[in-house]
C-alpha cells in the first residue's frame, strides 16, 4: 500500500489536444488526483513552426503558438483547481505529440501516471495511444491509464 507521501507525490499527466475525449481524460485524472491527494499536470504540444524565410516571422509564429497553448492551459487550470483543490502543473512543448510526450516523461520524474482517453463512438484508440502501445511502447517510462472516451461524469465518479 502506498504511503501518504507517495500518494501526495503522484502526478497524473493529461495530454491536452483538441479531441473531444480530452475532457474525459482530464476529468478522470482530476477525480483520481482529488481522491488520492495527488496532482494533475497538463501538457500541450504545439506544432513545430516550419522554417520561415525570415527569422522574425518564425519567432512571431512560435510566440503565437506558445500564447495560444498557455491560454488554453490556463482555462483548463481553473477546472482542475475546482475539482482537485490544487493548482495543476502546466507544460508546453513543441514538436510531434508522441515524441514531445516521451521526452517529457524521460525528463520529469514528478510524473507518475499518464492518462489518455479513447475516441468515443468506436473510432479506435487514437494516434497517440496507438503509437504508445505499438512502436513506441518500449520508451514509455510510466504506467498509462486509458479511459473509454464515451464515459459520462457519473461513470467516471463511480470508477475513480
Amino acid at each position: 500500500m502506498p504511503t501518504e507521501q507517495a500518494r501526495r507525490d503522484r502526478v497524473f499527466l493529461v495530454v491536452v489536444d483538441d479531441s473531444p475525449e480530452r475532457a474525459v481524460a482530464l476529468r478522470y485524472a482530476c477525480l483520481r488526483a482529488a481522491k488520492s491527494g495527488g496532482r494533475v499536470a497538463l501538457l500541450r504540444v504545439a506544432e513545430a513552426v516550419e522554417q520561415a524565410e525570415w527569422a522574425g516571422i518564425e519567432a512571431m509564429m512560435r510566440q503565437e503558438r506558445q500564447e495560444e497553448a498557455e491560454t488554453l492551459l490556463n482555462g483548463l487550470a481553473a477546472q482542475v483547481t475546482e475539482i482537485t483543490g490544487g493548482l495543476p502543473i502546466l507544460l508546453v512543448r513543441e514538436g510531434q505529440p508522441a515524441e514531445a510526450l516521451l521526452s517529457l516523461l524521460e525528463e520529469d520524474p514528478r510524473i507518475s501516471i499518464l492518462v489518455l482517453a479513447t475516441a468515443p463512438g468506436g473510432k479506435g484508440p487514437g494516434p497517440l495511444i496507438s503509437a504508445l502501445t505499438g512502436r513506441l511502447a518500449h520508451r514509455l517510462t510510466v504506467p498509462m491509464t486509458v479511459v473509454p472516451g464515451a464515459m459520462s461524469d457519473a461513470e467516471l465518479e463511480r470508477v475513480t
